[in-house]
């Protein structure tokens, strides 16, 4: 190993031998103490070369499992599929089908609790402040790696009209049950920035404090009223989002030539 403290020296080792293919994504690196008793360093020396390759993003601590290594490829997100019109009927949402057309296996962790609106929230919907909302959390997973952290708020009365209010994950989605129950959005605003994970997101996205996140705001809306904002976080490195704009034959074209070429390589 090359000159320099000794945890950069066993990190710069790992992360040779995952680049060589020796530790595939989703393979469990030596827990702290095997790493330390393998190298013969210290407990805090193991964690801390650990500690560098999850700053890195190159692999994720999960609380079960160990120190994980994290897949390399970049998911492309249609963030507009879930409103096309020719969208076929299916009993998953669109997270679920964005990772099985890429060759991954989607699994999701649900919450849903009734809260007060803070101030934000209630901005967003344009209710008032401590009116009573429905949040709907999913932290989604490929491959059993942490992959987004997605929260949801509903107005409470449009939640019990529509079985939002339900405590379990809805199969299709909630775009499609507010449609089924004659709630559906017919616009939407997204804003989007990249910024550095705070402690509760790295928590729960298995990232170090200060890895760069997409954080997307989306308002829906139909003709009468906002219907919800949801806030999806994800790892910027991990995601690209796209947007399909215009009628399905030209959308329809552009996929085509998409199709034929390796996105990977399309980028400046």
């Amino acid at each position: 190993m090359a000159d320099g403290p000794t945890y950069r020296r066993i990190a710069d080792h790992l992360r040779e031998e995952i680049r060589a293919g020796k530790w595939q994504p989703g393979d469990r690196l030596p827990s702290h103490a095997e790493l330390a008793e393998q190298m013969q360093v210290s407990l805090t020396t193991a964690r801390n070369a650990i500690q560098v390759l999850v700053t890195e993003n190159l692999v994720y601590t999960a609380t079960s499992r160990g120190t994980i290594i994290r897949s390399r490829e970049v998911l492309e997100s249609v963030v507009t599929d879930h409103i096309r019109p020719d969208r076929p009927r299916a009993a998953h949402d669109i997270f679920e089908e964005i990772a099985r057309a890429a060759g991954r296996v989607p699994t999701k962790e649900f919450s849903a609790r009734m809260e007060p609106a803070d101030g934000r929230v209630a901005q967003w919907l344009g209710i008032p402040v401590d009116s009573w909302v429905v949040a709907r959390t999913v932290v989604q997973y490929l491959d059993n790696e942490p992959w987004s952290w997605e929260v949801s708020f509903y107005p409470r009365e449009l939640a019990e009209a529509t079985g939002l209010d339900s405590p379990h994950d809805i199969p299709e989605g909630t775009t499609r049950r507010l449609a089924d129950r004659g709630q559906g959005e017919t616009a939407h605003r997204d804003s989007l920035v990249a910024r550095p994970a705070n402690a509760e997101e790295a928590a729960v996205l298995g990232v170090a404090m200060g890895t760069v996140l997409l954080d997307h705001l989306r308002i829906g809306a139909n003709h009468e009223r906002v219907t919800r904002v949801t806030r999806h976080r994800s790892i910027a490195a991990s995601n690209r989002l796209a947007y399909e704009l215009g009628d399905s034959a030209g959308t329809a074209v552009i996929r085509g030539v998409l199709d034929q070429t390796d996105r990977s390589e399309i980028w400046f």
